[in-house]
């Protein structure tokens, strides 16, 4: 049988490591930046919608759909166990790259969305009944609303909201209030992709686990910014995006603590979930196959692990202070326009500036800062009863990623000025 020990080194080239934290050097590495929009520089600050990828990321996907597809866990032949390899160790990649306990703990996904309907469904449907009660908080995410609503009603359980201040801040004294015999889970967002507060969230699943109550984090936008470490955090179940992490769209990730993984009932059925199959009964795959039945998004998962090996590079602390930095300058500059008005100022916040104008629809700032070359997002941000929280239909969001300047900040202030010079 032919192997292949060298299957992720030949898929993931090493990525010399940076002493320092060099924007530029950077910038060079993701190529969709260097372009013209409307005849302006490319000025991108949609990241909370999605990052772009460096080269890496590109070229091992590439490789592998050039050098080594075939579908995994299956094939004796060459091509598929190199596949395996790969897939198996971006999963490796990804326990490593936020302290999971074990690989089998890694569960992959197309994304937040998927896994937080397979902990509600599987978890949730196993220990929720009538009068029981989950808790979340008012700044969820509609993919940390939704499958918990589906769930209440189907068990005829409640919903109980964790209220939050003006700043953006979860108001801790009264989410602990929430907590009690009825409450069987809660379900957290770590970072408001609307707000961009960090959540105090080490403090909020000890609260919850005093009562013996698990808890749940919607990563999605924690994961490109800050470190996440599970362990640490104690944390049951932890979900994120790839393409929030500089890797392909739909893949993700579900971490879940291995005892609650292996008492949770299979979310899907078919291929690769099986032990063994008869007409009179099935034996179940352990994990982490037993939550990814069929062909998977090999090639997602594999890039997910390039898209690690590409940050493995940085020291996380520079990181965090290069885009606090970005942050704060964006802050100071936007509160420097009398007609903006920010939308989110928690003391712990990151990568995020909501703010809405005077008199003007987000729709139409972001029309026209689209002429000037500059992407942003505009909308409800799917966090609709955030926004009536604040009594507005919508913001702009100017989001930002490590590969962001101060000069991308200025461009953007500057789009804001022909916004009011239009209007005005």
């Amino acid at each position: 049988m032919t192997t292949a020990s060298h299957a992720l080194t030949n898929s993931l080239p090493p990525v010399a490591p940076q002493s320092t934290f060099d924007v530029e050097r950077v910038r060079r590495e993701f190529a969709i930046l260097h372009q013209k929009v409307n005849g302006k520089p490319l000025v991108y600050l949609d990241n909370a919608a999605t990052s772009q990828k460096p080269e890496s990321v590109l070229r091992t996907i590439d490789k592998y759909y050039r050098e080594y597809n075939s579908n995994i866990h299956r094939g004796v032949h060459y091509l598929s166990e190199r596949a395996t390899q790969a897939y198996e160790q971006a999963r490796q990649a990804v326990q490593r790259f936020f302290n999971a306990g074990d690989p089998s703990e890694v569960i992959f996904v197309r994304g937040t969305t998927e896994a937080i309907n397979l902990v509600a469904q599987t978890y949730g449907r196993k220990h929720v009944g009538a009068g029981d009660e989950i808790v979340i908080s008012a700044m969820e995410h509609h993919s940390g609303i939704v499958p918990w609503q589906m769930l209440c009603q189907e068990k005829g359980a409640k919903l109980r909201v964790a209220p939050i201040n003006d700043r953006g801040e979860i108001l801790l004294e009264d989410f602990e209030k929430l907590l009690g015999p009825k409450t069987k889970f809660v379900s957290l967002v770590h970072v408001s992709n609307v707000l961009g507060t960090i959540n105090p969230v080490r403090e909020m699943i000890a609260m919850a686990h005093r009562h013996g109550i698990p808890v749940m984090l919607d990563g999605a936008q924690a994961v490109p910014h800050v470190k996440v470490d599970v362990r640490a955090l104690d944390v049951d179940f932890y979900a994120f995006s790839s393409h929030k992490l500089y890797g392909p769209t739909g893949e993700g990730v579900l971490y879940g603590k291995a005892k609650l993984l292996e008492a949770m009932p299979p979310y899907q059925g078919g291929g690769d979930m099986i032990s063994s199959v008869t007409f009179e009964k099935t034996t179940y795959n352990k994990l982490p196959h037993r939550f990814e039945a069929g062909t998977p998004n090999i090639a997602g998962a594999i890039g997910l692990g390039a898209a690690i090996q590409y940050l493995n590079q940085f020291d996380w602390e520079q990181v965090e202070a290069h885009e606090r930095d970005v942050l704060n300058y964006a802050t100071e500059r936007l509160l420097s326009i009398p007609a903006v008005r920010l939308i989110g100022t928690a003391r712990e916040k990151t990568a995020v500036a909501s703010f809405v104008m005077e008199n003007i629809h987000p729709h139409d700032v972001g029309t026209i800062l689209d002429q000037e070359g500059i992407a942003i997002r505009t909308g409800h941000h799917c966090a609709q009863p955030l926004m009536q929280r604040f009594g507005i239909p919508a913001t702009a969001r100017a989001s930002f990623a490590l590969y962001n300047t101060r000069t991308d900040v200025d461009a953007l202030v500057a789009g804001l000025q022909k916004v009011l010079e239009v209007f005005q």
